[in-house]
């Protein structure tokens, strides 16, 4: 048999190993979000491992359980929705119809907007609403903010209490659909609701892209 002091040693260094890949599993994943690798292995093992497969869908539908909104059913889809032309195919609706939330840092305070899928910011018109340059948020500055990964980003159930805005390109649908803090899911929202839903307010921040 092992002496006791042999097999001191041996656990040592069974914990030194685990310590050690764990700091190296920490460092690729910080290096996959900060490269918005949002779909690689890694980056999901961080969700499976920390927070649990299911906790971002959790967090929304309890959300909507505190607004008094179960009617609110979350779709899930056995295949990635994580950009807005998968979750068009997914949801089986045009892109424009998918609610992008995206992520903005200001000089005094965090903003998310949701916009239209085909949508993009334009610069004026951000600059005139908000007093500065649009500054998005790096996936990994998203999900400390938010609690929700890229793709699943959405403006229900966040972790921090965030000012939430609305664009008015959401406004030419009766329905659009939001991700619900997951890559492979969506909520169909009226959009007459979104704002009490969400206790947003209505911004004009977006164009149509240009036809080539």
């Amino acid at each position: 048999s092992k002496c006791p002091l042999t097999c001191v040693q041996e656990g040592g260094y069974v914990l030194f190993v685990f310590l050690f890949n764990l700091f190296l599993l920490d460092n690729f994943i910080r290096a996959g979000l900060a490269a918005g690798a949002e779909q690689c292995s890694i980056f999901y093992l961080y969700f499976y491992i920390y927070r649990g497969k299911d906790m971002g869908k959790r967090e929304v539908e309890e959300y909507f359980h505190s607004i008094g909104r179960d009617d609110l059913q979350i779709m899930e889809f056995p295949t990635s929705s994580a950009t807005v032309e998968l979750a068009a195919q997914a949801v089986g609706v045009e892109p424009a119809r998918i609610a992008k939330t995206l992520s903005y840092r200001l000089k005094d305070r965090d903003i998310v907007v949701v916009v239209s899928g085909t949508s993009r910011i334009a610069n004026r018109k951000f600059k005139d609403s908000f007093h500065c340059k649009a500054k998005m948020m790096s996936p990994e500055e998203a999900l400390e903010l938010t609690g929700h990964p890229v793709g699943g980003v959405c403006p229900f159930g966040l972790k921090t209490a965030v000012d939430v805005y609305l664009d008015e390109s959401l406004r030419k649908f009766e329905y659009v659909y939001p991700a619900a803090g997951a890559s492979n899911n969506a909520v169909r929202i009226k959009v007459s609701e979104f704002a009490a839903i969400t206790g947003g307010q209505w911004v004009d921040v977006t164009e149509e892209p240009k036809e080539e």
